[in-house]
């Protein structure tokens, strides 16, 4: 299309640009304003690129935040990981300790197989749960009392993490009350290298 028939266009469909506001970001505003239906185009695009300055403004302070998060969860991670190291028994010092450490309600150390201070989980629990996954943020989760049994009243969110490694299957169960404590978008590589460390700490 040429200008002409651009002009022509628009003049038949006057309600064009009124309808869809966010296309005033993308046009350069006239250099003089003549009449008030141009100086409402100018305000129109000046209130356009503002809705987006402010939206933008959002963004990055959301960004920010995550990253505030994030670096606080991997902080308190490597609190858990040290209390780990000194700890005689894992599976104590998951369900003892690390609730304060990482700022949890409550945590527990579930395996596929009878070990002292862990829950005993059906087998094919651990596949069917993490279904691959690394670490599994839920959201009203299910199955609360066989992972979390006495806290299964506090679990309105958890995080379900794999323990790696040539043992049985086992994860890592932490418990939330509010959602920014198990908030995805802090990291899951953090809780991933707990999994690791967890698995490291029964390997010993």
């Amino acid at each position: 299309m040429d200008a002409a028939a651009i002009a022509a266009w628009l003049r038949a469909h006057p309600g064009f640009l009124a309808e869809r506001p966010e296309l005033y970001r993308w046009l350069a505003p006239p250099v003089r304003v003549h009449g008030e239906r141009l100086a409402d185009h100018m305000a129109a695009m000046l209130h356009a690129e503002r809705a987006h300055a402010v939206a933008m403004a959002a963004r990055a302070d959301g960004v920010l935040a995550a990253g505030r998060a994030a670096a606080g969860l991997a902080g308190r991670v490597q609190e858990a990981v040290l209390a780990l190291i000194r700890a005689a028994s894992a599976a104590e010092c998951v369900s003892a300790e690390l609730p304060a450490l990482l700022g949890v309600d409550a945590a527990s150390l579930c395996m596929e197989k009878p070990l002292s201070g862990t829950r005993l989980l059906p087998q094919g629990t651990v596949a069917r749960l993490l279904a691959g996954r690394t670490v599994c943020f839920r959201e009203a989760p299910a199955e609360v009392l066989l992972l979390h049994a006495e806290a299964a009243e506090l679990a309105y969110y958890d995080a379900l993490i794999r323990i790696p490694g040539e043992g049985p299957p086992a994860l890592l169960a932490l418990v939330a009350r509010e959602k920014q404590v198990l908030d995805p978008t802090q990291g899951a590589g953090a809780l991933a290298f707990l999994g690791r460390a967890v698995a490291a700490a029964l390997g010993r």
